[in-house]
């Protein structure tokens, strides 16, 4: 799963990378946690262009009844997300860039869990792909959320855990979003297991553990 990651980039940086437009400016944060609100980027239909939204971390179904379902819904699985009544019509329709620069995984050791930071080489931003929903109340609360999608590990992963977030390669950026492309067949190949080479991960401190923790020294290596 993916449940703890960081996104500390500049608004210029973000804007930059994923070529958007009207990046507010941006705090940078080390710990985010699920239930909290994280940087993400859509495609808008009506204008052909990607667009900055800051969406609910556990996707609520349009259909839900109470919006808590939302704290179980922080992962989907890539492999059954086309078939899964949670997660099929946004698969279909609306699917995101979640906005990180590093995240992390921990591995059970004899007495304790390890927390590891996962990272590019190059430190530079990435994305994980999302789905998102809109979801609104009998009296008129509107949420809009979102999930990450998870794969199987590559070898960097597979000593840590058993599922690593799926990265999207920048390449793949229009299809992901493209709004037009419903098709799973076109879609599924997108969702396998990021290079291990072009990544690397480290041990870090389990001040990351708590989520009220949230700076720079998170990212140290031990």
């Amino acid at each position: 799963m993916c449940g703890r990651f960081s996104q500390s980039k500049s608004a210029e940086t973000i804007a930059q990378v994923f070529q958007v437009n009207n990046v507010p400016p941006l705090t940078p944060r080390y710990n985010i946690a699920p239930t909290q609100q994280i940087q993400t980027i859509l495609q808008n239909a009506e204008q052909s262009q990607r667009e900055f939204q800051i969406l609910h971390w556990g996707l609520i179904p349009s259909w839900a009844k109470d919006p808590k379902m939302g704290a179980r819904m922080i992962n989907a699985r890539a492999e059954t997300v086309a078939e899964k009544p949670s997660f099929r019509a946004a698969f279909k329709q609306r699917r995101c860039l979640i906005l990180a620069d590093g995240f992390y995984e921990w591995q059970q050791q004899e007495k304790k869990k390890q927390p590891f930071y996962f990272r590019m080489n190059d430190e530079n931003p990435f994305a994980f792909a999302g789905l998102w929903e809109h979801w609104k109340s009998d009296d008129g609360e509107v949420i809009n959320s979102c999930t990450i999608l998870t794969t199987e590990p590559n070898d960097l992963m597979r000593p840590v855990h058993n599922r690593m977030p799926v990265i999207i390669d920048p390449k793949d950026y229009d299809l992901w979003l493209d709004t037009e492309v419903k098709t799973p067949e076109l879609l599924q190949p997108l969702l396998h297991p990021y290079s291990a080479e072009e990544m690397t991960a480290y041990p870090v401190s389990t001040k990351v553990n708590k989520p009220v923790n949230d700076s720079a020294e998170l990212i140290n290596s031990l």
